[in-house]
């Protein structure tokens, strides 16, 4: 049967359990915020990243965070081709690697420099200007019914936006921290 076709499955716990990626995807179930799902799982991200950052250096966090755009392109496809959504708004794990960028790569910062990085971070994801308006919409035309890699590619576009908002949040975090 054609999955374009059907419904888009309702998003519950149990989705989220019935599957390794569903999990990963889902923040560890901090996309099932029923309000802003995406600023949950930054905010999953931060607790994560403070929590980790004891025993990581900066290879380990370059390792986890190549690994885990790896892992979350495939664990976005496959959530994204369960629920039959090409971008579901409960996928957070592209906000959990990109928010990881950030901070490893504004680190050392201070609290009070991560509120920032973090309301940065919300501000380009969430309003989608310029450049991550563009890796936004690349592949939300994808048709299932005709494109056979259209799962895959609205997977990587579910984390290129998010990649693109980190890229923007540290250009001007660099420009803030230039003047300071």
């Amino acid at each position: 049967m054609d999955t374009p076709s059907l419904a888009p499955v309702r998003l519950s716990a149990r989705f989220m359990l019935s599957h390794p990626a569903h999990f990963m995807a889902l923040g560890f179930g901090s996309g099932l915020s029923p309000v802003a799902p995406g600023t949950a799982g930054t905010l999953w991200a931060w607790a994560a990243f403070v929590a980790l950052q004891p025993w990581m250096n900066d290879l380990r966090w370059a390792v986890l965070i190549g690994l885990s755009l790896l892992v979350g392109w495939w664990v976005s496809t496959l959530t994204a081709k369960n629920m039959r959504v090409l971008d579901p708004s409960c996928v957070v794990w592209d906000e959990v690697v990109a928010f990881w960028l950030v901070l490893w790569l504004v680190t050392p910062a201070g609290f009070w420099a991560q509120c920032v990085a973090f309301a940065l971070f919300r501000f380009f994801d969430a309003v989608k200007p310029g450049p991550v308006g563009w890796a936004d919409q690349l592949y939300h035309g994808v048709d299932p019914a005709t494109d056979p890699a259209a799962w895959r590619k609205a997977g990587f576009g579910i984390m290129f936006d998010d990649v693109v908002a980190a890229a923007c949040t540290l250009g001007v975090m660099a420009i803030w921290r230039y003047f300071q």
